[in-house]
């Protein structure tokens, strides 16, 4: 039986917690995919989900509109990324830089070595394009391109409406192709499989 966010914050505030383990599997790719875009280490990825699951458990009863849950907690998430960059971000600003920021996926393991130089570019080009989006614009295109999340999901998780989540993706993928464009020259083939993903 499935249930909707609201009924499931209402159950997790009658005492049940496995409501509230539903709403943690149904939102888990989302809040990793946006504090690992933010933080960019996948071992603080995990801490800031834990973290951000933690808090918005905690404080469930503060929630004003329990249809609401997915947009709030993803404030949550980006607060509590916030806070984990203010913490170690003089400690980062020492290390080497990651090549990209990117979610990892099981299909990664599957493709063997030989492409990892040329995916790795890839995805350094893209990640360079996603950082000049607006800030609008950036999560929608990590959650619906780098964790492949459906319109649907991302208009639970970001408050949108489908549509709206439509509208700002094809005005990003518009803005990204010129920018792939403008920096990778003649043949950009290899940049169009980045945008191919389910509905």
């Amino acid at each position: 039986m499935q249930f909707e966010d609201a009924q499931l914050v209402y159950m997790c505030l009658d005492g049940d917690t496995d409501a509230f383990g539903r709403l943690v599997e149904h939102y888990q790719g989302a809040v990793y995919a946006t504090a690992y875009y933010y933080v960019g280490r996948h071992g603080a990825a995990e801490d800031v989900t834990q973290d951000s699951f933690f808090q918005a458990y905690r404080n469930l009863r503060r929630l004003n509109d329990p249809n609401s849950f997915g947009p709030w907690l993803k404030e949550i998430t980006c607060r509590t990324a916030a806070n984990w960059l203010r913490k170690h971000g003089k400690r980062l600003a020492s290390e080497t830089p990651l090549p990209y920021k990117r979610p990892i996926q099981i299909e990664d393991h599957r493709q063997g070595p030989g492409g990892d130089a040329e995916r790795s570019e890839l995805y350094e080009r893209v990640q360079r394009a996603v950082d000049t989006l607006p800030e609008r614009y950036r999560l929608p295109v990590v959650l619906r391109f780098l964790q492949e999340l459906s319109y649907e999901e991302i208009s639970e998780f970001t408050g949108e409406t489908r549509e709206e989540v439509r509208g700002i993706l094809q005005q990003a993928v518009r803005k990204l192709r010129d920018a792939l464009n403008g920096e990778g020259g003649e043949n950009n083939e290899g940049d169009a499989t980045w945008f191919r993903v389910r509905k």
